[in-house]
């Protein structure tokens, strides 16, 4: 696969990931060089899912002002408001307590429990 996009070529010049053997090679040519990555296919996919995160969070934070909601209005893919990148991956409502399983851009999942009236503010909500 190769990646010459108009907007990044000049900045970054040109991405290639091929198979190698029992691994993916992932190419990057920069204007100080090539950077040459060799890993497992599912890395690999952990490695483009990170880039794609990172790539969303940058294009919404661009073009979106920050939104208060109750917690039990949240759904999966809403990115809390804050210093680190908090998503949340589940929302279960039970009575007046919602569960909120939330997850980090470093992969690390955990639950809180709110009350469904509670207020909580977003960097952008999920689509």
């Amino acid at each position: 696969m190769t990646s010459d996009n108009d907007d990044t070529a000049a900045q970054a010049g040109r991405l290639e990931a091929t198979p190698v053997g029992e691994g993916v090679e992932i190419r990057v040519a920069t204007p100080s060089g090539e950077l040459s990555l060799i890993c497992t296919p599912a890395r690999a996919r952990e490695l483009a899912t990170a880039l794609g995160l990172a790539a969303d969070e940058v294009e919404s934070v661009r073009s979106a002002d920050p939104v208060t909601i109750r917690a039990d209005e949240l759904r999966r893919g809403d990115v809390r408001d804050g210093d680190r990148t908090m998503t949340v991956d589940s929302v279960r409502i039970d009575g007046a307590t919602a569960h909120i399983t939330w997850k980090s851009g470093a992969g690390r999942s955990w639950n809180q429990l709110y009350d469904a009236d509670a207020r909580i503010t977003l960097r952008r909500r999920g689509r």
